[in-house]
């Protein structure tokens, strides 16, 4: 079973950065793919970034490409989320999430931290 938790949420304004961490924590970590999720209020969850296990290959919603970068450290357990240029529409409630496989569901999901980027 695997243990994730998330830090590094806060407010900022618009055009600010922040970097969210993901602590993983009971399994083996570098053989989990990692993504970041994000959840608005009163919208579905949707897909952020993921990185796969030596962290050689990452994936970007188009919305966040080229402002948020997702990266790993396996010797730390920890995946994060280095996110620039924020914008108003960034607010959300942000997931990390583990997967074994390309072909699985993510298994295991974090409590969320909360960004909020006023204008």
């Amino acid at each position: 079973q695997v243990q994730l938790v998330e830090s590094g949420g806060g407010l900022v304004q618009a055009g600010g950065s922040l970097r969210l961490s993901c602590v993983a924590s009971g399994g083996t970590f570098n053989s989990y793919i990692m993504g970041w999720f994000r959840q608005a209020p009163g919208k579905e969850r949707e897909f952020v970034a993921r990185i796969f296990w030596s962290g050689s290959t990452t994936y970007y919603a188009d919305s966040v490409k080229g402002r948020f970068t997702i990266s790993r450290d396996n010797a730390k357990n920890t995946v994060y989320l280095q996110m620039n240029s924020l914008k108003p529409e960034d607010t959300a409630v942000y997931y990390c999430a583990a997967r074994r496989s390309v072909g699985s569901e993510y298994s295991y999901w974090g409590q969320g931290t909360q960004v909020t980027v006023s204008s």
